[in-house]
């Protein structure tokens, strides 16, 4: 037994097909069958019910594959503690950022990151807050952007920025000519919503009080999956939406027919945070990507301090 081979069950376990399992992990069908076979003639027990049409874990597997998960996780441990001692920056560095600031913040950064960190591999993921706790406690990234608090004792932050929100609305709102958008206004606009998941739509249905808005509403059960679907359906007239300040500066605001009016409410903001795993061997690697990020970001975000 080798890690190649518990590599080999954990993939097939993920994917239930040997043929996906094996380009996967870059070698042939035959070869990977063969080394399941021999793991489990060396083992005693049959890891996998096989069928001409599908692949399922045996309770066996199920037990089995849960040590071969860790194992492999403190396989990858030893391996970044080993490149932390000879150049913590150097190589891959696995981060997620949920998609309300996925594309907005890497245009921001990636050029700078090239430019004062070459040796740093930057391996981007998108995902909603759920998820990519999910990925990080399993150890398949490093840390993730999020925009919401976390107190799992498992993980640790470095505070980033605090975002301000933004209205967006269609040219003809009877709100484009106000000097100043009340609370009032907010809950009394049809606010268009993230689907179910997102953290921004949260963040806007504390904001906006929208627990006061008619449920027989004709948009009061309308959800996009992303805030471009959003910007689409505020540019077509249908209603409004919050968005995050480094959105902004992305090209929709020009051409659509959208304005987008700054909001000095409380509570009108989110905070943004980098989480990793206390254990993370590379922390150097983080502070150098926090570095890079804080000093390009554009003014319309303000900058927070490692103790808030």
């Amino acid at each position: 037994m080798n890690l190649r081979d518990l590599q080999y069950l954990v993939t097939v376990a993920e994917t239930r097909h040997f043929g996906r399992a094996a380009e996967q992990c870059f070698v042939s069908q035959p070869t990977l069958s063969g080394q399941i076979k021999k793991l489990e003639q060396e083992l005693g027990v049959t890891l996998f019910e096989r069928t001409n049409r599908r692949v399922e874990v045996t309770p066996a597997g199920e037990v089995i594959l849960q040590h071969a998960r860790q194992i492999l996780e403190q396989a990858d441990v030893i391996r970044q503690t080993a490149q932390a001692f000879k150049d913590p920056v150097a190589g891959p560095l696995r981060l997620g950022a949920i998609p309300t600031i996925s594309p907005y913040l890497t245009p921001f950064i990636l050029k700078p990151l090239q430019q004062e960190w070459p040796q740093m591999r930057l391996v981007l993921s998108e995902e909603k807050t759920d998820r990519l706790l999910q990925r990080l406690h399993d150890h398949e990234i490093d840390a993730a952007i999020l925009a919401t608090e976390h107190g799992d004792p498992e993980f640790t932050r470095i505070p980033l920025f605090r975002e301000p929100f933004w209205l967006a609305i269609p040219r003809d709102s009877e709100l484009y000519t106000k000097d100043d958008i009340s609370q009032e206004d907010l809950a009394g606009c049809e606010l268009l919503l993230l689907a179910e998941g997102h953290c921004l739509a949260q963040q806007a249905i504390d904001l906006c009080r929208l627990d006061r808005r008619d449920p027989n509403s004709e948009l009061a059960n309308l959800r996009a999956t992303s805030l471009e679907t959003l910007l689409q359906l505020v540019s077509a007239g249908y209603g409004s939406t919050l968005v995050p300040a480094l959105a902004v500066s992305s090209p929709w605001t020009s051409g659509r027919g959208i304005i987008v009016r700054e909001l000095d409410l409380p509570g009108a903001s989110r905070d943004v945070s980098l989480y990793f795993r206390r254990s993370f061997p590379r922390r150097a690697a983080l502070e150098a990507l926090c570095d890079t990020l804080r000093r390009h970001l554009p003014n319309t975000v303000q900058l927070l301090n490692a103790n808030e």
